[in-house]
């Protein structure tokens, strides 16, 4: 009898051990899944309206604990479902390892600015507000705490036509903005014929889109309207100073990402403007005794391959920290 009523408390012990037992491996199990969750980035995509424009997608790749937000601008030929940064290269990965990345969707032949009027001739049926809506994607920013690192403001950087937009928009908007990074962009606009190159871009740019030609007039006036001096980074490099400044453009010369003949043909002439350009401001900048960091590579045409590794440098070189 005596054996009979000890077995019981003994099994009854072992369960209560059993059960311990697997109560902290769940526990160690679920922290372990939940550590490694935090500690990738997490993809997400909203809409922002207003601005008499329709509401633009805007994608973002974050993570808790990254040390800034870099808003990426798209180029001339950008499209309306997805941003050419997500599309062509994977710079996303930042997220991973400090550095949030947003990228809005659209603005085709935009420059990413207020426009005078709608571009008559063109399907686009309402006026370009570009910097309206960049206001409106930092407030939404700002709202789900992205607005991360010491200072809380953002980095700002584009390729080509968003390499402009990211220049001018920063020297505008400097209590938001801390860092600008134009790749490839056309930063002297006052130059000989450079008002006439952007003209006709905006005009193939239109066509090529299906959506009509875009006019430069109806997006800064004419061009002895002020607004294009204006939005000339050049011209506005004192408004720059103080911030953290990086310019970048290639030779020309195809390189490991020249697989494509015809964009490779394209892209040559737009990246020996754009070095030029680039060039010109980086002398501007030291006569100006106006601070920036270049990234000049030997080798390089106008197309995204070059473009992600000027990203991967200037991350690798310490450059969007604050």
């Amino acid at each position: 009898m005596p054996v009979l009523s000890i077995r019981p408390r003994r099994l009854a012990r072992r369960r209560r051990f059993v059960v311990c037992l697997l109560v902290v491996a769940i526990i160690f199990g679920a922290g372990a899944v939940s550590a490694g969750t935090a500690n990738a980035a997490s993809f997400g995509r909203f809409y922002v309206s207003g601005c008499g424009m329709p509401s633009t997608p805007v994608d973002m790749w974050t993570r808790w604990g990254n040390y800034k937000t870099v808003i990426a601008l798209d180029g001339l030929r950008a499209t309306s479902d997805v941003s050419g940064w997500r599309h062509e290269t994977r710079i996303q990965r930042m997220a991973d390892k400090g550095v949030n990345v947003i990228e809005p969707v659209g603005g085709l032949a935009s420059f990413y600015t207020d426009w005078e009027t709608k571009s008559p001739g063109s399907k686009i049926t309402y006026r370009y507000r570009w910097t309206c809506r960049l206001n409106s994607i930092i407030r939404e920013l700002d709202a789900r705490g992205l607005a991360v690192g010491p200072r809380g403001k953002y980095a700002l950087m584009g390729i080509s036509m968003g390499g402009n937009a990211a220049m001018i928009y920063g020297a505008y908007h400097r209590k938001r903005v801390s860092h600008i990074f134009s790749l490839s962009g056309y930063l002297n606009l006052s130059a000989p014929t450079m008002r006439e190159a952007v003209r006709l871009s905006l005009l193939d740019a239109g066509i090529a889109a299906g959506v009509g030609p875009f006019s430069a007039d109806a997006m800064w006036g004419p061009p002895w309207n002020i607004r294009w001096v204006n939005n000339d980074p050049l011209a506005q490099i004192q408004r720059m100073r103080g911030m953290r400044i990086r310019v970048g453009a290639a030779s020309g010369v195809w390189g490991r990402y020249n697989n494509d003949p015809v964009g490779s043909i394209k892209g040559t002439p737009l990246e020996v403007v754009s070095l030029a350009q680039t060039r010109a401001f980086q002398v501007a900048a030291g006569v100006s005794g106006v601070r920036i960091t270049t990234d000049f590579p030997s080798v390089g045409t106008h197309q995204w391959g070059y473009w992600q590794d000027m990203v991967f440098r200037a991350k690798h070189s310490g450059w969007f920290r604050d």
